[in-house]
């Protein structure tokens, strides 16, 4: 199975609605770090991503017809060169909007996160990767968060991308994956609090 959806934004932009948006319009299984909590070797695959080495996509996505979030979502340019007829999507808010968000969430599993073989990779790519080891430096973040945006928008052509704001809810969604709209309300899903009870209050950590 090739991936047929691919998901150029970072966590905490509504990635985790749009996995089970996908999910309900048969674009699933959809990858997302939830893939990494409960499967050990696929978290020790991303591990020697995460540190430099090649990827086989093919074979890391097997089962997979689509994915948003981190990891995933660091090696969009190379997905999209990967798979070429998959359709891109990129879930935005404002940069103030997503920091504050992202500084209540996934930061303190960040901060938190220690580099053992066992753990996620959620240090080495999210901090050092994506962040240039500087994960709490607020300007520093967000000029990173817009600059990723920029390079979607530039990169991908119209035709394949859609920018999917918070909100926008089912019809552009399923006008871009040519699909007909459910009858059913657009998922919400993983709201601040419930993400710090799940990733702050017990195992296992995502990414």
């Amino acid at each position: 199975m090739a991936l047929r959806v691919i998901g150029t934004g970072f966590g905490r932009t509504g990635t985790t609605s749009m996995r089970t948006a996908l999910e309900i319009l048969g674009f699933g299984p959809c990858h997302h770090f939830i893939a990494l909590r409960d499967n050990p070797e696929h978290r020790h695959q991303w591990r020697k991503i995460a540190t430099g080495a090649v990827p086989d996509w093919n074979q890391l996505f097997e089962g997979y017809a689509s994915c948003v979030d981190w990891p995933s979502a660091h090696y969009w340019p190379q997905l999209i060169e990967a798979f070429p007829d998959a359709r891109v999507i990129l879930t935005w808010r404002s940069a103030e909007s997503w920091w504050a968000s992202f500084e209540r969430t996934i930061l303190k599993v960040v901060l938190a996160d220690t580099e053992t073989e066992e753990s996620a990779p959620g240090s080495q790519l999210i901090s050092l990767r994506v962040f240039g080891g500087l994960p709490a430096d607020r300007e520093h973040c967000m000029a990173v968060y817009e600059a990723n945006v920029a390079a979607v928008k530039e990169q991908v052509p119209a035709d394949r991308l859609l920018v999917h704001c918070l909100g926008d809810g089912w019809e552009p969604l399923c006008a871009h994956l040519r699909v007909p709209v459910p009858d059913i309300p657009y998922p919400s899903m993983n709201d601040a609090d419930e993400f710090r009870r799940a990733a702050l209050d017990g195992p296992p950590r995502p990414t």
